[in-house]
């Protein structure tokens, strides 16, 4: 019996259970233990054998506490019941005798090999110590530059951040709207716009891009901003506060005067400005587009205060601004892993959130010897379910070995010991949930495993300002990410966060045309970047229009839209 198996089939360890109003989150959330380290005590002889005796039969039983974090303070409540996934990080000992993990080594896996610091109250943001035991380890590294200038970039959000004394003088100096300069601290604010899967990319991209740039990134809570994400940095906040001093930002669009493509249009640059805003939306212009051109980007740092609004992944074209290739080639080794580490390194679940996935995870995909995350997203007007699509996602599932055949001719096929596949089913209707698990239910398996289907919500249509909404969509996003196979859908940035977490190169729906499912159905992705789907196509050294997807090798098109933009490694493209 291997090592993953032995740890699937020990008895989970019962915890106590919590009192009072703690209870809901905790009974559904593994949360660590205090008062244990630097305990000293002395057992009378017999109770140490009897405890000597009780080690030695777990460790034969496969069961180690340790592995399970129950002597980490890991895990609690025994979440290593879900088979093999809570054994992944903790199995991995470097002790193969004892099958023990160090303290240092449980420290060092909770912070994702330095990408996350120290310095957090956990019970404040459960997950970000706590998705370790959910997802698989990653086979992608940060660079010790990338982790380096994250801890100067956390020092500079500290010293500038709300509240502090720099930050009340660049407000002050904000508010007088004239002979503005750069100072020591300098600002980023990001406008919440549009759904949650391009509000995510863009707040990555935003923060990379103050990385770049040396700048604090404030972002805007509106939208619930703070109900769906931790704080990413330590003794500070990235919220703006309410009182910005700029009323009317989140207004600001392609036609504003404050914004740099019509200054540039309109030969209205001047110098000392307080802030300007940046429009990066999918229905900028030709003037905004040249924010991706280098001379346009020296005179941005000489800005204190700019005001960015997005709904594009556009991190491939800082990619190709030449002041920042170097820094980046140093940050981002493997080019196609910027949001991998970015997002792990941003976007912790808020405690309710989180108690939303936990919940749903424990109960219906924990136990399961695999899950396989089938994300459907439809542009259509219609609701749907569409019968093309269903085709196109069987037709896939089925091509690629993901989901085995049915047999109409057996009633019964499977066995008590049966391997078992649990799908997750995310989608705006429930109509394609429900076909497949009928026809699962009605018919066996030809290879005797045990299928069963799951969809935590069916809204029907996205409704981005509702706050329940874009909680349910951001647990169900992070649920899909802790699959161990993804099927994603064309030009969905829901898929496009949720492969980028997991790490995973998920099999692609290619977009149906003319309500017809596409042969082939999908294609597995070479590079699990998010696609930049509104990129500009101009050259700034030649300043005329060119494909910039041929400008650099690590810079591509992607699999889903011919046109836009994704990094990619050059050894897999």
């Amino acid at each position: 019996m291997d090592l993953k198996e032995r740890i699937r089939r020990s008895p989970p360890m019962t915890p106590t259970p919590p009192q009072g109003e703690e209870a809901l989150l905790a009974s559904s959330s593994p949360g660590p233990r205090g008062g244990r380290k630097g305990r000293a005590v002395v057992l009378p002889l017999s109770a140490a054998a009897l405890v000597a005796g009780a080690v030695v039969l777990l460790l034969l039983a496969g069961g180690s506490a340790a592995r399970r974090g129950q002597f980490l303070d890991a895990d609690p409540t025994g979440l290593s019941r879900g088979g093999d996934r809570a054994g992944l990080h903790l199995a991995q000992s470097k002790d193969g005798e004892n099958g023990t993990l160090a303290s240092s080594e449980v420290v060092d896996d909770k912070l994702l090999g330095g990408l996350l610091t120290t310095g957090f109250d956990e019970q404040s943001c459960l997950s970000r110590h706590q998705s370790v035991f959910y997802r698989k380890e990653s086979s992608y590294f940060p660079s010790a530059y990338l982790l380096e200038r994250l801890r100067e970039h956390e020092a500079l959000q500290k010293k500038c951040g709300p509240h502090t004394e720099s930050y009340k003088q660049a407000i002050k100096q904000l508010k007088s709207g004239h002979d503005a300069k750069v100072m020591d601290c300098n600002y980023l604010v990001w406008v919440a716009y549009s759904g949650l899967g391009n509000r995510i990319l863009t707040m990555a991209s935003a923060f990379l891009y103050a990385l770049l740039t040396k700048r604090v990134l404030l972002v805007d809570g509106d939208k619930g901003t703070s109900d769906l994400f931790c704080e990413p940095f330590p003794e500070t906040s990235w919220l703006l506060p309410s009182k910005f001093p700029i009323k009317q930002f989140r207004n600001f669009s392609n036609g504003s005067p404050e914004s740099y493509g019509n200054m540039l249009k309109n030969k209205a640059i001047h110098s000392n400005p307080a802030f300007l805003y940046l429009h990066l939306v999918h229905d900028y212009g030709d003037y905004d587009k040249l924010f991706f051109c280098e001379d346009n980007q020296n005179y941005l740092r000489t800005i204190p205060w700019l005001i960015l609004k997005s709904d594009n992944y556009f991190v491939p074209s800082l990619f190709l601004i030449p002041a920042y290739q170097e820094e980046l080639t140093r940050l981002f080794p493997q080019r196609d892993s910027v949001f991998h580490h970015l997002g792990r390194y941003l976007f912790h679940p808020s405690n309710v959130v989180w108690g939303m996935i936990t919940r749903y995870y424990d109960s219906y995909l924990a136990r399961a010897d695999e899950r396989l995350g089938i994300q459907i997203r439809v542009f259509d007007h219609e609701p749907g379910p569409f019968q093309h699509v269903l085709d196109q996602v069987l037709a896939c599932t089925l091509k690629e070995n993901l989901l085995p055949e049915t047999n109409s001719q057996q009633p019964i096929i499977s066995t008590r010991n049966s391997r078992s596949k649990a799908v997750l089913i995310t989608s705006l209707n429930s109509g394609y949930y429900e076909k497949f698990r009928n026809m699962y239910w009605e018919h066996p398996t030809k290879n005797g495993e045990i299928i069963s289907f799951h969809q935590p919500s069916h809204e029907e249509h996205q409704s981005s300002d509702k706050k329940m909404h874009n909680m349910k969509a951001w647990a169900e996003i992070y649920l899909l990410s802790l699959s161990d196979v993804m099927v994603t859908s064309a030009w969905s940035t829901f898929g496009y966060v949720a492969q980028g977490l997991s790490g995973l190169k998920p099999w692609l729906l290619f977009k149906p045309e003319n309500r017809t499912a596409p042969d082939p159905p999908c294609r597995q992705v070479l590079s699990m970047e998010p696609c930049f789907h509104a990129p500009p196509f101009y050259d700034c050294k030649t300043k005329r229009g060119a494909d910039t997807g041929k400008l650099v090798p690590h810079v591509g098109h992607c699999e889903d839209m011919n046109w836009g933009l994704k990094l990619v490694d050059q050894n897999e493209w």
